[in-house]
């Protein structure tokens, strides 16, 4: 393999049914259950307001240039997000409009770019596709290459491989490895069961009880003084 100029054609995928069980699970509760270090930085955002759930097709582009997203458009399975590591780099745009037209019409779910992005006033107006960029400039690629098709790569913070689910809301984004999906569903639902349980109570009663609150403070020793008792 040639290490900087490489095309891997075909991932392996994992099963739709799956991918498809994350469908409404909120990123922040999923990262809670992956040890709350697994979401993407908070410079990485949404483009739209689309919710965002496929499986990666990962690219690697030098700053400023996309030549090999070019050829992974052609590449890439409907249901796929082209995940894009571009460095992080924000001084050009990696693609506009036109490339994201043509991923909508090929079934592509949506882009994650850790870089930049240009044209967004037509992408802030799509409702089925989202994209998640670092930044925004008019300034355009070059397509000189190199670059990896289908290798992994770095977004954001986080470490992506070829066929990780990818799921994105209003918070940010996060990647799973598909072996390790039915344990974090599992868990996932455990927390949406529990937050669901608390908001009734707060509905009903108007309490929101915490007793590891408590339990902290204790341990703390914390004084707990009037004010005039403080000065």
């Amino acid at each position: 393999m040639k290490t900087g100029c490489v095309v891997i054609k075909d991932i392996k995928r994992p099963d739709r049914e799956l991918v498809d069980q994350f469908k409404d699970v909120a990123v922040a509760n999923l990262d809670d259950v992956m040890n709350r270090i697994s979401s993407t930085e908070a410079g990485l955002r949404p483009i739209n307001g689309s919710p965002l759930l496929g499986t990666a097709f990962t690219v690697k582009v030098p700053a400023g240039d996309n030549l090999f997203f070019h050829i992974a458009m052609d590449l890439a399975k409907p249901g796929d997000v082209i995940v894009i590591d571009a460095g992080g780099d924000t001084r050009r745009s990696t693609f506009g409009e036109l490339m994201v037209t043509y991923l909508r019409m090929r079934g592509i779910a949506g882009i994650v770019v850790d870089g930049a992005v240009r044209d967004v006033d037509a992408m802030q107006k799509l409702d089925d596709f989202n994209i998640y960029a670092r930044g925004v400039t008019p300034d355009g690629p070059y397509k000189n290459g190199p670059g990896e098709i289908n290798t992994p790569v770095s977004i954001a913070g986080r470490t992506v491989f070829p066929g990780d689910i990818v799921l994105g809301d209003a918070d940010g984004v996060i990647f799973i490895r598909p072996s390790e999906a039915p344990a974090l569903l599992e868990a996932v639902h455990q927390i949406e069961a529990n937050e669901a349980k608390i908001l009734a109570t707060m509905e009903k009663d108007g309490t929101y009880i915490r007793p590891w609150v408590d339990k902290k403070v204790a341990e703390l020793g914390v004084e707990f003084l009037d004010y005039a008792d403080y000065l």
